[in-house]
């Protein structure tokens, strides 16, 4: 029997985007500048930013790094334009890092190489933007110019890696201006993320906050593993979350059906989503409260309401990736005809395309066998059954 062959785990059309709008917040561990490794003659700027985005995402987290080797020869990896000035990925060269400053030489660079920083105003009170080849140079911008509490708009691309068996994400910004929005509750934290879903991808939901687990797997390039280089994409297990609406059971399972559910084969799909950040906080009950604070209540130091406030405590960092709906992405095809599509491709992959041969690893080779079984002439739950949530 001949072994099929594997298809080629491409990153084509696939987006790992995140969208922050909030106020900036700087701590002391925010920027680090000219810090020197200790391994190495490496020298770097690194920047870890928290941009308050709202009550429900909380403060999230987005960060950029680089620098250079103080004895070697630094060079900085572009792509160039092609002949209508779009970026041409395929067009790929090196600029001296002496030279990344040369205007005449970032002429024939494409737009994605750069990092776009608008801090600053002009007088005409518009923002004034400036590109950067390097996060070298941009962090130390960033520094000078940005301010608590500014309200800002940050972008950039989600990095998945792992670390202890379990799958890191990183927020690695690209572009930092100020935003337009003035009202609080406008402040957001999205994502977009492509993802592989399988018949295993949908999890228990849970009875009382409805949250179903997502268990997908997203893709991003490696360089080596363990010590091989390999230089391809591999796939990383990655939990998301959808939140059912458990007073509309029948809408609900439709929508497990129709957006989730993989009855064979790997389907890719991108959803847009929320990313929240932040902790959990435990509130305190009346029991809760010590004695010495209780007395400062009976003399009125304190009301109860005020006690309770202060005895409740943030239990932890929680991190969410919480998914939406699937993106929606306007199609031109050769006539000039627009089109309106879901980017959801059944059957892009069969299962045994994402094992990759290098990656095998007996201990983890775990398998189960669970046969489905559907009815459909099964009717729809009512509103007060939750059982229907076990089916899923």
């Amino acid at each position: 029997m001949v072994k099929k062959e594997k298809k080629v785990l491409e990153k084509k059309n696939w987006t790992n985007s995140f969208m922050l709008i909030g106020e900036a917040k700087i701590n002391e561990y925010t920027f680090k500048t000219d810090e020197k490794s200790e391994k190495s003659d490496w020298i770097y700027n690194s920047l870890n930013l928290g941009i308050y985005c709202g009550e429900t995402c909380g403060t999230v987290y987005a960060e950029l790094m680089g620098g250079y080797g103080a004895e070697r020869d630094n060079v900085v990896y572009v792509h160039g334009k092609d002949e209508n000035g779009k970026d041409d990925f395929d067009n790929k060269f090196t600029i001296d890092w002496d030279d990344r400053f040369d205007n005449d030489i970032l002429e024939s660079v494409g737009d994605l190489c750069f990092l776009t920083v608008g801090l600053e105003r002009d007088k005409n009170k518009k923002v004034y933007y400036k590109k950067f080849l390097t996060p070298y140079d941009a962090i130390a911008y960033i520094k000078d110019n940005l301010k608590e509490d500014m309200i800002v708009n940050v972008k950039g691309n989600l990095r998945y890696s792992t670390y202890n068996d379990v799958t890191q994400v990183k927020k690695e910004i690209n572009s930092i201006v100020l935003s337009k929005i003035d009202d609080s509750s406008k402040y957001c934290a999205k994502f977009t993320q492509t993802m592989l879903l399988t018949k295993d991808s949908v999890g228990k939901a849970d009875k009382n906050t409805g949250i179903l687990p997502i268990y997908a797997k997203v893709l991003d390039y490696i360089r080596e593993y363990k010590g091989k280089e390999v230089k391809t994409n591999i796939p990383y297990d990655k939990a998301f979350e959808y939140e059912l609406d458990l007073s509309k059971p029948e809408i609900s399972q439709k929508v497990v059906e129709k957006v989730f559910k993989v009855l064979k084969g790997v389907t890719e799909v991108t959803f847009e989503g929320d990313l929240i950040e932040g902790g959990a906080v435990v509130t305190a009950t009346e029991d809760d409260i010590p004695n010495d604070i209780k007395t400062l209540i009976e003399i009125g130091v304190y009301t109860l309401e005020e006690a309770l406030t202060k005895c409740s405590v943030n239990s932890g960092r929680e991190k969410r990736m919480v998914i939406r709906k699937p993106n929606i992405k306007i199609v031109e095809d050769k006539e000039g005809n627009k089109t309106p599509i879901i980017q959801k491709f059944d059957k892009k992959y069969e299962e045994e395309d994402l094992i990759l041969d290098f990656m095998i690893n007996v201990d983890n080779d775990e398998t189960s066998e669970e046969t489905e079984n559907s009815d459909n002439n099964e009717e729809l739950p009512n509103t007060n059954d939750t059982s229907w949530l076990d089916k899923l």
